[in-house]
């Protein structure tokens, strides 16, 4: 107990020398939850709080105790335990990593522990993009050292549900603008770190009506009707022509939530029922394309991964394949963006809904983008 009570003051002590070198992250410490505990064997989060183990804390320098606090804090506030959704976790962790440990190492005063893991390359990129990256090059990954405090699944007792997912990133996120109030060198956070935060940012874009836009366009809503027809002979059908194929794809490669996927068919369920015209066909996406589905008939949860990373191909040469020229018709890609691009972008309206954590809207070669937030209480 004593040793106990020790690390805590010695945490505390920690906090108020982080204020005079990094007021930034001293003030994201605030508002951390820290516990001490013999449970873990160094420190850990599980996205609530952080777990110092004493006897760890206690053989750490007085610039290592200001980098593993910075560290756990870090991992906290940038909500990478929600952010991994359905990913490998083991990757993610070594992701999460390199990100972090590249901001602390741009930090004066701060140090890691020896034997820490570092990728100069990739640490200026956001979680999910080093993900990917570290996806495509498994034999490289493998060389690479496992953290040990992000935890596991099975470890974690109680997941987070997505009620408090929502309240941890808005608590999260008014701690940071507080920090950025306090921050004497605005502008001067590391490059990093401006990624992540602009991952977690909260949008305020109305993704139905957006969705509810791009899914009743009718035919006046396009170019208008191509003259190639006539010399096809192509006398079509006047209530054929006024329908509107929908081909919807949802990626499955493990970063949509159950969640977001019952928010996103609810609503494309509505549009369908509200209007006859519109024609929905369901595919699930990751390297390979699978479908076409009903979309009234699937159930609201994703199918098993395969967890070959994601390849937007597949599903655009599919609906190229079976689309007819004279049809009107969209594509709709829930996704996070991360993945394979086709080369040249596809001959119809694309609409990209991004959940979670996502490639940045200005990334995407082609389409429309739109976020999906969910409402409060959703």
């Amino acid at each position: 107990m004593p040793e106990r009570n020790d690390t805590q003051k010695q945490i505390s002590a920690a906090i108020l020398q982080l204020r005079l070198r990094q007021p930034f992250f001293a003030t994201l410490s605030l508002f951390a939850q820290i516990r001490v505990s013999e449970s873990v064997d160094t420190a850990m989060t599980d996205g609530r709080s952080i777990i110092f183990n004493p006897t760890f804390w206690q053989k750490l320098t007085p610039a290592e105790r200001l980098g593993v606090l910075t560290h756990e804090v870090l991992h906290v506030a940038l909500q990478h335990v929600p952010r991994r959704g359905q990913r490998d976790a083991q990757l993610w962790n070594i992701a999460a990593d390199i990100v972090v440990n590249g901001i602390i190492a741009h930090l004066e005063g701060l140090e890691l522990p020896q034997g820490h893991l570092r990728e100069p390359g990739l640490e200026n990129l956001c979680v999910e993009e080093v993900y990917q990256q570290l996806q495509q090059n498994r034999q490289r990954t493998t060389q690479l050292r496992v953290p040990l405090d992000l935890k596991q699944p099975g470890q974690e007792e109680e997941p987070l549900l997505h009620e408090e997912h929502e309240r941890l990133r808005d608590y999260w996120w008014r701690a940071i603008k507080q920090a950025r109030n306090t921050n004497t060198q605005p502008g001067h956070l590391p490059l990093g770190l401006e990624r992540e935060l602009s991952r977690i940012e909260p949008s305020r874009l109305d993704w139905r009506s957006y969705l509810w836009r791009f899914l009743t366009q009718t035919p006046s809503d396009f170019a208008g009707f191509d003259r190639r027809f006539i010399g096809q002979r192509l006398y079509l059908d006047a209530q054929e022509n006024e329908q509107l194929y929908a081909y919807i794809a949802v990626d499955t490669s493990g970063s949509i939530t159950d969640h977001d996927l019952n928010l996103f068919l609810g609503e494309v369920r509505g549009i369908l029922d509200a209007y006859p015209h519109v024609v929905g066909q369901l595919y699930y996406v990751d390297t390979e394309c699978y479908g076409p589905y009903e979309v009234n008939s699937v159930a609201n949860e994703l199918p098993p991964s395969g967890g070959g990373g994601t390849n937007f191909c597949p599903f655009f040469e599919r609906v190229q394949a079976e689309h007819k020229a004279w049809q009107n018709a969209v594509c709709v890609y829930l996704t996070d963006g991360f993945g394979i691009f086709p080369k040249e972008p596809p001959g119809l309206p694309v609409l990209w809904v991004v959940t979670g954590y996502h490639l940045e809207k200005e990334a995407f070669p082609f389409g429309e983008v739109i976020e999906l937030v969910p409402d409060e209480g959703s």
